[in-house]
């Protein structure tokens, strides 16, 4: 073996310096040439600290001639409008010669630049049009007054809206639609003329989302933690109107200072506006990380509320449970549906309010006595604690394969409780543990990897359930990939090609399993009977839908796809057992209500329908 040298080594293994894209204004500063832009201090500014990129500078400038004639002035005392003006460097349009002058210069000085004309307005291809009536082909003296610089975040690209940051917050967590918010506010023009005064009594109360500040304060005040204090910069474009304060005609920019007092977390758990959770006091630690999102051993009181007139109170665990709270395991479908989305988003301490709809609360649920059918509740849920279960580190492989045993039975009472998704995601959570588990000998190895197929098949079982027919046959070739003559594998794909109208994919599989497993036929038959029981009900849905198409003389218009709704009656299929998916015996029942359209693979057997009545001999004209 070759021994590489220390220094040999460390050259091989040191990685090149990344080049920092070159910039526009780099580009531009490439084109400064000795004697165009002088600079000469008229008063020294304080400090050490000069503005770098991303630093937002405020400055007067005053425009001369060599002569001493005022072109333009920012200063009222010139003609301008006493109003500074504020760029952020390196990302403000500027012409070259402040792009390269103002980050030399300290908070408080002023300078005189003596500019030619391609250091100003003169520039090929410069990014800042001249003012009307510019001198902009003379060269010219630039007086700057650099009153103050500090960094700021840039809320909108357009640099329409600013935030300078006063005093930090206390957390990371931002509000956004459709948190609500608790603020002092207070505004004024860009020359300090007071537009709203900061109220007096208490701060002002708004949601997010709605136009209840203007957009610009909005989507600064969605970059503020709880307790920050900030100066925001608005330009008029995003300065719209609200119920906070009108508009003021005539104003260019409006700086409000906001201190955020507080937020509380609205969270619109399902994206429709039907199952909301309301943050109504904090609870301990940081979101997300410090919630319940795994699988977890949680403990809550809670009290439920139908949403009628009088707020029954239909439960609550302090009352109708003798003070204790209530116990259960995360993932396992022992709660309604949206009482465990909502907890999972809580941390410990926290109280939430939770609104959810029926279909999330108990209709799909065991209903408690005193709440109706089709009633909305909301739920004041504290969470107390939780504890997150043990991961396989330090097991055995015996205790590891104990465990699973546990989770996927679990799993299996929860897909023959119809809880699909909830069922698949117990199997694919022992999926993705497997990752980690090393097998020490081919006896391990063996149950191992049978443990692991099962759990392929359970997830394709669920998928197909589901009505995720592609996923559940990729689900399927995960097994088949490394033993082809998986004969559960192999049943479990042909039913999921059957359901996706890919019969021919289908018969192959249940042939296939008869050639390889004679114990298998009776399981394989019943399969076939069925899958042609399939194909004859497609062939009669479109045999009608077709009839009479072909049956009209030339120039008579034949209707297609007409239906009187007389065979539309509800269908059911004998319940066949299915004794090769690994879920304890779980029964397949196959409930048709209503005809269904053909299904994604029926075009294979069309043109053999076609075929069949002889429409293979038409052409068309």
């Amino acid at each position: 073996m070759a021994v590489v040298a220390d220094d040999d080594h460390e050259q091989q293994v040191k990685q090149p310096e990344k080049k920092k894209p070159e910039s526009e204004d780099d580009k531009r500063r490439k084109k400064i040439v000795p004697g165009s832009l002088m600079k000469a201090i008229v008063r020294p500014g304080g400090g050490e600290s000069k503005p770098a990129e991303g630093y937002q500078v405020i400055y007067h400038c005053t425009v001369r001639t060599l002569d001493g004639v005022t072109v333009e002035s920012t200063r009222s005392e010139f003609g301008g409008k006493g109003t500074p003006i504020r760029h952020v460097v390196g990302k403000s349009k500027i012409i070259l010669g402040l792009l390269e002058g103002i980050p030399t210069m300290l908070k408080g000085e002023v300078a005189m630049f003596k500019m030619k004309p391609e250091m100003h307005y003169g520039e090929k291809d410069c990014p800042v049009a001249a003012p009307d009536n510019f001198p902009k082909d003379s060269e010219l003296h630039f007086e700057i007054e650099l009153i103050e610089f500090s960094k700021v975040k840039v809320i909108t690209d357009d640099l329409g809206v600013l935030k300078k940051v006063i005093e930090e917050g206390q957390s990371w967590e931002t509000p956004r639609e459709p948190y609500e918010v608790k603020a002092w506010i207070s505004a004024k023009s860009a020359d300090g003329k007071v537009i709203l005064s900061r109220t007096k009594d208490e701060p002002y109360f708004f949601t997010f989302g709605k136009p209840e500040v203007p957009k610009g304060l909005e989507l600064a005040i969605a970059t503020m933690p709880r307790g920050e204090k900030a100066v925001i910069y608005v330009k008029s474009q995003y300065y719209t109107e609200s119920t906070l304060m009108p508009v003021v005609e005539g104003v260019d920019e409006v700086h409000f200072e906001v201190e955020l007092v507080h937020f509380i977390q609205v969270r619109d758990v399902l994206g429709d506006g039907r199952l909301i959770k309301r943050r109504i006091r904090d609870g301990r630690g940081e979101f997300p990380m410090d919630c319940p999102l795994q699988d977890s051993l949680l403990r809550v009181h809670y009290k439920g509320l139908l949403l009628n007139e009088e707020k029954t109170v239909f439960y609550d665990t302090r009352i109708d449970n003798n003070g204790q709270p209530l116990e259960f395991s995360s993932g396992e479908g022992l709660v309604p549906q949206g009482f465990e989305m909502s907890v999972r988003l809580m941390l410990p301490g926290e109280v939430s309010l939770v609104t959810c709809p029926p279909d999330y609360a108990y209709d799909k649920f065991e209903r408690p006595a005193n709440v109706p059918e089709g009633a909305y509740v909301q739920w004041e849920i504290e969470l107390l604690d939780f504890n997150t279960p043990k991961d396989w580190t330090g097991f055995s492989f015996r205790e590891i394969m104990d465990d699973v045993e546990k989770i996927k039975g679990t799993g299996n009472r929860l897909f023959k409780e119809e809880k699909f998704e909830l069922a698949k995601a117990k199997y694919e959570k022992v999926l993705r543990e497997f990752n980690h588990v090393h097998p020490q000998d081919d006896e391990e190895g063996k149950e191992f990897a049978n443990t692991r197929n099962l759990l392929h098949l359970n997830v394709a079982a669920c998928l197909l359930k589901l009505g995720e027919h592609k996923k559940s046959i990729e689900t399927c070739n995960k097994v088949l990939d490394a033993n082809p003559v998986h004969v559960k594998a192999l049943y479990r794909r042909g039913m999921a090609y059957m359901a996706s109208g890919d019969y021919e994919e289908a018969r192959a599989d249940f042939n296939k399993m008869m050639s390889i497993d004679k114990s298998s036929e009776a399981s394989a038959k019943a399969a076939l009977l069925k899958l042609k029981k399939e194909e004859q009900e497609v062939e009669r849905r479109v045999r009608k839908q077709f009839k009479g198409l072909f049956d009209k003389r030339p120039g008579e218009i034949a209707e297609v796809g007409t239906n009187d709704g007389q065979d539309d009656e509800a269908t059911s299929e004998n319940v066949e057992k299915d004794d090769l998916d690994n879920l304890d015996d779980q029964e397949e029942r196959t409930r048709q209500t209503t005809a269904p359209p053909p299904p994604p693979g029926i075009f294979s057997q069309l043109r053999k329908l076609f075929a069949s009545v002889g429409l293979n001999r038409c052409t068309i004209l």
